[in-house]
């Protein structure tokens, strides 16, 4: 029973940690707590749900129609997350911290309206388009889906330590989180980095959305509120600007769940 609920808790952490990223990364470079991030999630799960409804004819491509799925929903979400801080955050960096809070609370109660009144405000069941196989093994009961999301979640989480640390990119990100000032003496474009913080971020948390939406099996308006919630105790839990501290904090908090 044990360790039956270690493994329903590292697939739950893998989802906490890809959404905890994308608080902890725009902390570190803004010091900022993107509020509106936990909206980003549910906007991902619902671009999937609509990719995967739209796309019946290729059900015998499963791994291609992933791909499609993830790349899109990455993309999208990424995009939205760099729009909410054209409006949201940019106009306010020098103003004080209680302004971009209630600027990301008021484009996060908007993003749910604008679902539940463009969409539905129920419950959607999410398209079941690959089968799922069930292993057992000592008493332990794991399924091809928890599998996956483990294992995907952790290959994301390589990639991206792999792009801060080896690229140039990176450690310009590292750079312009230090410090803005002495980052753009240096030539690094810090409005760009921001940017693309929150793209990686935002398309991280996309791709959470879909992962809950296929393992709980449904979505809704306001599915964002908890996972976000949960998502951001972990980043404070591994230490709110650490990287690697979020990834160990979604782990343990779902482990801890579980």
């Amino acid at each position: 029973m044990f360790f039956q609920q270690i493994v329903n808790g590292l697939t739950l952490g893998s989802i906490y940690a890809l959404l905890a990223l994308g608080y902890t990364m725009v902390y570190g470079i803004l010091l900022m707590i993107n509020f509106a991030h936990s909206e980003i999630f549910m906007v991902g799960a619902y671009c999937g749900f609509w990719i995967l409804s739209i796309l019946p004819v290729l059900n015998n491509y499963s791994g291609f129609i992933l791909i499609l799925v993830f790349l899109a929903t990455l993309i999208i979400s990424g995009i939205l997350a760099m729009f909410i801080e054209k409006i949201a955050y940019k106009p306010l960096r020098r103003a004080p911290r209680l302004s971009p809070l209630i600027s990301a609370i008021g484009v996060s109660i908007f993003l749910q309206n604008l679902i539940m009144l463009s969409v539905s405000f129920q419950s959607l069941p999410y398209p079941e388009r690959f089968e799922i196989k069930q292993f057992q093994t000592t008493g332990i009961v794991i399924n091809s889906l928890q599998i996956f999301i483990f294992c995907f979640a952790i290959t994301l989480m390589i990639l991206l330590h792999i792009f801060i640390r080896r690229t140039k990119l990176g450690k310009a990100m590292q750079a312009t989180s230090q410090n803005h000032i002495v980052s753009q003496l240096m030539g690094i474009n810090v409005n760009g980095i921001i940017s693309l913080t929150f793209f990686i971020g935002g398309g991280l948390g996309g791709i959470a959305g879909i992962l809950n939406g296929m393992y709980y099996g449904s979505i809704k308006y306001n599915m964002g509120f908890l996972p976000g919630i949960k998502a951001f105790t972990a980043a404070v839990l591994g230490g709110i600007g650490n990287i690697k501290g979020a990834m160990v904090g979604g782990f343990i908090l779902g482990i801890l769940e579980a």
